[in-house]
This record gives structure tokens, sequence and C-alpha cells, in this order.
């Protein structure tokens, strides 16, 4: 109920634009009568009318007149170009939602002339309703619309509230790009199967399996990580033999370095857009 008679424009319609298009329509929370695609490219445009029944415009101020949210998924860099096409017409939106990596609020607010701003950050599970976002708003945003932005962050998968802004720039490095390290680890290990002798096919096979099970594990579980580990380690045993070579070769430090090298990379994108890199 709470997006009930109300339109949405998408200002870009990339990969995590459609996800949330396709979350919202599959879950019956807004029908494709009530979105507006906005991209520079028609055919993008067109491949979404065609699969989800949308409106589509090439025109941000055009998509931004006719909607009371606006969904910010264009990359961040492009920020300010999108918000000086917009014009005054974001002024009008009830809501402005962001999924800008890097960009404050701050920024958003004043680009768009408008203080109802939700600064979000999803993550790639979100293209198939597994995602996990952080998201915060400015004092200004009323209850109601709080209520629609949880709604519309929903339809990705699980959300989470924070007060504080400074969280987003460590979401971003931790569950936002997570799914790239998580990849680079499946990767790795399907390469060292292949290595010794097992096909491709197989070692995704087992490698994809084994990481989806460990996963589902530790969440029904509900224990942490280490004594989930330590059920998995006989002393002297195989795993006792490989903990010691990843220990050995610095891996948590290495992890924890990426991360920290991320959450810094966002903080400067943030300088960057209010003129301060």
């Amino acid at each position: 109920m709470a997006l009930e008679n109300t339109t949405v424009a998408f200002i870009g319609s990339g990969v995590m634009g459609e996800a949330m298009i396709k979350g919202l329509i599959d879950q019956e929370l807004l029908k494709g009568d009530q979105i507006i695609a906005c991209d520079p490219r028609r055919e993008r445009g067109h491949e979404l009318v065609a699969r989800y029944g949308v409106n589509f415009t090439a025109d941000n101020a055009e998509a931004a007149m006719q909607a009371q949210i606006i969904v910010l998924s264009t990359k961040p860099q492009v920020m300010g170009e999108v918000a000086k096409s917009m014009g005054e017409t974001a002024r009008h939106a009830t809501l402005v939602l962001s999924i800008l990596a890097g960009v404050r609020i701050s920024t958003l607010s004043k680009a768009l002339h408008n203080a109802n701003v939700v600064r979000a950050m999803p993550n790639t599970p979100a293209q198939i309703g597994q995602g996990i976002t952080v998201w915060t708003a400015t004092p200004d945003v009323p209850e109601a619309q709080r209520h629609q932005a949880r709604a519309l962050l929903g339809a990705l998968g699980e959300e989470i509230y924070m007060e504080d802004e400074k969280f987003l720039d460590m979401t971003t490095a931790l569950s936002g790009s997570g799914p790239a390290y998580v990849f680079l680890f499946m990767e790795a290990l399907i390469d060292v199967g292949v290595h010794m002798g097992f096909s491709r096919r197989d070692a995704e096979r087992l490698v994809l399996q084994t990481i989806r099970g460990s996963v589902e594990y530790a969440m029904q579980s509900n224990t942490h990580p280490a004594p989930l580990r330590n059920q998995v380690t006989s002393p002297g045993g195989t795993s006792a033999a490989a903990l010691y070579e990843l220990e050995k070769g610095g891996l948590r430090t290495v992890i924890a370095d990426a991360v920290w090298a991320a959450y810094r990379r966002s903080t400067e994108l943030g300088d960057l857009q209010e003129g301060k890199g």
C-alpha cells in the first residue's frame, strides 16, 4: 500500500535499476504503468518496455516531472550531468532515493533542490532478490516516504536503516563491493580444482555448491563463523593444513586491506562530488 497511486522514475536503467524494477513488479508493489524507465540508450528502453510493460523516456527532466519518487541509479561519476539535465524538476518529488556509490546526501539535496533524500547502498545479489541494502535519510524525509523507501529497497532483499550516513561508505566497501571479493575467491578455488585435474564444469559445481551450502548452514546455525570453522578443522587434518597456509599467507590482512581500500575510494568519490578532490 505504501506505493499505491505512486509513479516512480528510474534515472538510469542499467543492471541495478532493472533489478529494482523487476523486484517491484514481481512482488506486485508496482505495476508497469507506474514506472518510468529513463536511459540515454533508446534500445535499452525498448527492452525494458517489452520485458516489464513500463514507460520509457530518454529525457531525465521529463521522467522527473511525471514522478512522485525519483530513483537515481546512474553511475556516480555522471551525477553532475544528470542533475543539470533534470534542472528544477526534481524539486517537486516527494522522495529522491539514490543508490549512487559515494555521493553524499548533502550533494544530492543541493544539486536536486530537494531535501527529501534517501541514500542507499544495495549489492549485486539484489538482481535475484537476495541482496542487502543499508540506507539512511535526511531528517526532512517524512515517515510516509520512509515507508516507501523501505518498500522500494525491500524489493531487492533485506534492508538495514542507519542513522549516521558514515555507514554508507562502510557498506559500500563491505557489502556493496563484497560480491566481487566472493567471486574472486570462487574463481581461485575453481582454478585450483582444474589444476588438480577436475574438469572446469565439475570444479565449478563443487565450489559453488560448497559456498552456497556453507552460507546457508551459517545462517541457519546462527553461530559465529569461528566455531563453525573449528567444526571442520580436525587436529592434524587436511583443513588444519590448508588453514595454516592461508593464515601464513596473510589472508585476513589482505582482506582487511582490500575493504579499507574500497572504503577510502568511496569517501574519495564523495569528496570529488563535493569539489574537494
